[in-house]
């Protein structure tokens, strides 16, 4: 089955669920980090779903690609934020196990993705361009 829109896409619904975690743990951070990492945090967070979302709406495969190429960008993103906040003191690892976990995943899902994708841009080995 073809999926229709992007949230039909697994990864677009577990990236979604890892903004919203995102979200809720920057609510912890001090209120000096407003426009720091809490900013940073949520951009990057909300970047991922957004280009699955913008990536699959354009249409084409390669296009598509790119903007999943940007949401796995701002993963790793996240992750380095995260990680700043945690060795600042903000978090300790056991409040960023969920978070993490979710990233993992998100990162999973996202190569897969691509990869699938990509091969099924490759012509075939009989087809003469």
């Amino acid at each position: 089955m073809k999926s229709e829109n992007h949230r039909d896409l697994i990864v677009w619904r577990k990236s979604m669920e890892l903004a919203v975690l995102s979200y809720g743990l920057v609510r912890r951070l001090p209120e000096c980090e407003r426009f720091g990492l809490i900013s940073q945090i949520q951009r990057a967070a909300a970047s991922i779903p957004a280009n699955i979302a913008e990536g699959k709406g354009r249409g084409q495969s390669r296009v598509f690609l790119n903007f999943l190429a940007i949401a796995s960008g701002s993963l790793s993103e996240l992750d380095t934020h995260f990680e700043l906040a945690c060795q600042l003191g903000y978090f300790g690892d056991d409040d960023l196990r969920d978070v993490r976990k979710l990233m993992n995943d998100v990162g999973r899902l996202l190569t897969a993705f691509r990869q699938s994708i990509q091969r099924r841009l490759k012509p075939s080995s009989g087809d003469k361009r």
